[in-house]
């Protein structure tokens, strides 16, 4: 066999007194060779990313520091190289793609410009020769019409898009090990589809190694050829993927394997409970235009026609623009819908004006994507679950005594009330905005991508606390994501969504089963390993 491209020897990283163990990563040892896919998964707090960061020379200074081992790149020792010999080896011989290429990539500098400076800054090519260069790196990443993309902003494009502007200006140079640190999270199943395809093309073409970071079990079913698997900072198993997935042998992998959901419905029972909520003939239509400018609408909901009975869970299911969000936020009168009606408890609520609004918003309470932005860093949790009763009459004591009961409820000590958000978990800051939701005692409850940013152990937990509220609390539940997996386990029906309108409606199981919509089929197609059994272990 061939030398490892990385080989990553005892590695010690050392965390800031006060933290919660000594070492983010500890003895870590691991190797990713020519033309190989090693996929490194493990909840939040594992060290993954640390490590990764550890091999670019990008941990914080004085934050974290490595303490011992080796990172051989090609057998030199990345932990002992300069500042600017660790500048020459980014790009040229290492790469990394970064998780949110929103904040990755300038905003104010064109896509085309942000590739040339890597070439600028490590070849000594004309300005011609550059440019042919970056345009074929971009017609190589499957980006359409490259001269257009070369001139426009990263704000012009999509999230996929962007995606593959961060992986054209990580291989332009042709590097030898390519680092994707939870590369496709943000993006919806066909886009993710595309980038994971992408990226084994690239790396079969060019022999390139790569450094896969990821919590999705799907998607190391896809494309890894091994699986490092991490807990609190040390390896507890690697193997080849089949080994790892079909047989795991440490509990910890076992328990990550367990967790994750199957694209197979659970028999649910037909809801006959009384209806919650309907939407007639929802539209919303953003448009605008000047004296100067021809009038330009987007359709964002299109002729929505969606039901919704009190102890069901309706899914609504499609890919980033489909209009899914757009829909929940007018239901919730986050915006106003451009016509149609949405009928809660019998009444039209689509356009009352904001005073007599205040009532429904205790009927209909929303749980965001970002647990992290949807709760005030300067408040304290109990302080976010008291204020929504206390705004609509109820005593102090009555509130907090309240909070104390639901945070039992979502499995959280009560005497947590008095911290802060930035001292809980992401899962735990979800149940936190599940509990405040609660708080209110809605009718409806919008759960807006939900669990999308959770580890899949995280989100397993999420998912049962969502179901066992839905049935104690006999609500009507909105469900909206773009992982199929997710929708299988918790959605009673499931409402697909394309370009603002519903293109397929029916129970979860029969559109499992055998969807009809092309929309529907394709989306299904993209999930990634969809055909893969995962072992299950009692």
């Amino acid at each position: 066999m061939s030398a490892p491209i990385l080989d990553i020897r005892n590695l010690t990283v050392e965390l800031p007194k006060g933290a919660d163990r000594r070492n983010a990563v500890e003895d870590v040892s691991f190797a990713v060779y020519p033309g190989e896919i090693v996929c490194v998964v493990g909840e939040s707090g594992s060290g993954k990313s640390v490590s990764s960061h550890a091999v670019m020379g990008l941990l914080p200074k004085g934050q974290l520091k490595a303490t011992g081992g080796q990172i051989l790149l090609e057998g030199e020792n990345v932990l002992e190289a300069s500042a600017s010999r660790l500048r020459d080896l980014r790009g040229t011989r290492m790469s990394m793609i970064f998780q949110e290429p929103m904040t990755a990539l300038n905003p104010v500098v064109t896509c085309g410009e942000q590739i040339d400076e890597v070439l600028r800054i490590h070849t000594g090519l004309g300005a011609t020769e550059r440019k042919e260069k970056v345009l074929a790196v971009m017609d190589s990443v499957r980006l359409p019409d490259p001269a257009k993309m070369y001139d426009a902003y990263p704000h012009q494009l999509s999230g996929g898009q962007r995606q593959r502007i961060m992986i054209a200006q990580a291989l332009v140079l042709d590097p030898v090990l390519l680092i994707a640190d939870e590369p496709t999270t943000a993006l919806d199943v066909t886009t993710q589809a595309q980038i994971l395809k992408l990226i084994a093309e690239m790396q079969e073409r060019r022999g390139t190694g790569v450094l896969f970071i990821t919590h999705d079990f799907g998607v190391v079913a896809e494309i890894a050829h091994r699986v490092v698997v991490m807990q609190r900072g040390k390896v507890v198993e690697t193997g080849t993927a089949t080994e790892v997935l079909k047989n795991p042998q440490h509990p910890y992998t076992q328990m990550l394997i367990n967790a994750v959901p199957t694209l197979t419905p659970p028999v649910r029972e037909e809801r006959t409970g009384e209806l919650a909520l309907e939407t007639v003939k929802l539209c919303k239509v953003y448009g605008g235009g000047g004296f100067f400018q021809k009038k330009r609408e987007v359709r964002a909901a299109s002729d929505v026609e969606i039901r919704v009975r009190r102890g069901e869970t309706l899914g609504i299911v499609g890919e980033s623009g489909s209009g899914k969000s757009t829909v929940a936020r007018c239901i919730a009168r986050l915006i106003t819908p451009t016509s149609g009606g949405i009928v809660v408890s019998n009444m039209d609520i689509a356009n009352l004006p904001e005073r007599q609004l205040r009532p429904h918003r205790k009927h209909c309470q929303i749980v965001f994507q970002d647990p992290y932005r949807s709760l005030n860093p300067r408040r304290s949790v109990g302080a976010s679950i008291i204020e929504g009763p206390m705004n609509f009459g109820m005593s102090e004591a009555d509130a907090i005594a309240k909070s104390r009961d639901l945070m039992k409820l979502v499995g959280l000590s009560p005497d947590a009330l008095d911290r802060y958000p930035h001292q809980f978990s992401g899962g735990q800051r979800q149940r936190i905005c599940i509990a405040r939701a609660l708080a209110m005692e809605p009718e409806i409850l919008i759960a807006d991508e939900a669990v999308s940013a959770l580890d899949v152990s995280v989100q397993a937990q999420v998912l049962d606390l969502l179901d066992d509220v839905r049935k104690k609390f006999d609500l009507a539940v909105l469900f909206i994501t773009h992982d199929l997996r997710v929708a299988a386990q918790i959605c009673d029906r499931i409402a697909v969504m394309q370009n603002g309108v519903v293109v397929e409606h029916g129970k979860t199981a029969d559109i499992f089963a055998a969807p009809q919509h092309p929309y529907t089929r394709a989306l299904f197609d993209a999930a990634p390993g969809r055909n893969f059994q995962f072992a299950r272990v009692a």
